[in-house]
């Protein structure tokens, strides 16, 4: 017995470090799988809403921005018509109207339409080689004048009759009128169509977001059971829909952005065509400019945050429903219903 005591003390001790078990953390998986089918489907949704709401707001950009250039174009030139007469020297009269014209405060520069410029304005509608001499045909002199400081047309109009009473001033003040009229309207609608894509978007965002985390709603009750905070529980579902409102948005923003830029460059690139034309026509210009870029930017924001502060208003009730529960169970029935 003395010699066997006498070998275990002379063994050394083994060392405390290997007498430990090695533990290893497991990485943490996120609350809410990534690959989940709900989240990928709010992706599209929210991308395609995205897209939708984008298109609108660069359509009403081009709307407003169109009108605004048609009205600046009619509203910085007004027209002198002279109508022919026998006892009147025309290009005489014409001269005169252009001077008269010019001596008002407001005025920048004076043009008079020729003969040959006049019988292209009237071959569309009289065909070519047209003689003017043998048509009574009124001629045109060009007033372009200062938008921000006009002259006073009333005493233009007065003067040019008493001086040559054959001639007429043409301020475009019914055109401008009517295009303004035109162009609220226009923006007014396209407007209401934002706001109705705008609203749709909310609601679907909303409702769809809800969705999917009413079928992640019992990973929300075993986190709160175990002791987690509501506060955490939330965070952790904020991240989760903030990267996906991000992608959708993303996506759909983006889209956007490159069917704009798409029509804006095959519009520079087939300039002087027909269908260059008749599009330059109907629609304007395709360019949004940096104001309708930054229109899509905002959008894919507000449906980030949206989508964001829903999912933590929907956890946070999701909770306070729980806690109805747990504080008294005849609740339960009608949560469940």
């Amino acid at each position: 017995m003395s010699d066997t005591s006498a070998t275990d003390r002379s063994q050394p001790a083994a060392p405390k470090e290997e007498r430990k078990v090695a533990l290893r953390v497991r990485p943490t998986a996120p609350i809410v799988p990534p690959g989940n089918v709900s989240g990928n489907a709010l992706v599209l949704v929210i991308a395609i809403m995205a897209f939708l709401a984008c298109l609108t707001l660069g359509a009403v950009s081009m709307v407003r921005s169109t009108a605004q250039s048609w009205e600046s174009q009619i509203s910085r030139e007004i027209t002198i018509q002279i109508k022919p007469d026998e006892k009147l020297d025309m290009e005489k009269a014409l001269a005169d109207a252009r001077d008269l014209a010019l001596t008002f405060q407001g005025t920048t520069n004076g043009t008079i339409v020729d003969k040959a410029a006049t019988a292209r304005l009237l071959e569309p509608w009289l065909g070519a080689g047209l003689d003017l001499d043998d048509l009574p045909v009124p001629r045109l002199v060009i007033i372009t004048i200062d938008e921000q400081n006009p002259p006073d047309f009333a005493a233009m109009r007065a003067m040019l009759t008493e001086t040559i009473p054959q001639a007429y001033l043409d301020d475009h003040r019914t055109w401008v009128d009517r295009l303004v009229a035109m162009a609220h309207t226009t923006a007014l609608i396209g407007t209401g169509v934002l706001v109705l894509v705008f609203s749709a978007m909310v609601l679907t965002v909303v409702f769809a977001t809800r969705g999917t985390l009413s079928g992640n709603r019992h990973i929300v009750e075993v986190l709160h059971f175990v002791g987690a905070e509501a506060g955490f529980v939330a965070s952790e579902f904020q991240k989760h829909f903030l990267k996906i409102s991000l992608k959708g948005a993303g996506a759909g923003g983006l889209l956007a952005a490159a069917c704009f830029a798409a029509a804006s460059f095959w519009q520079s690139r087939s300039l002087a065509t027909p269908q260059s034309d008749q599009t330059n026509a109907m629609f304007g210009s395709f360019s949004i400019g940096y104001s309708g870029y930054l229109g899509i930017v905002t959008i894919m924001i507000v449906i980030a945050l949206l989508t964001t502060l829903t999912a933590r208003f929907t956890v946070m009730r999701t909770i306070y429903e729980i806690d109805l529960i747990r504080s008294d169970p005849a609740r339960i029935d009608g949560n469940q219903t």
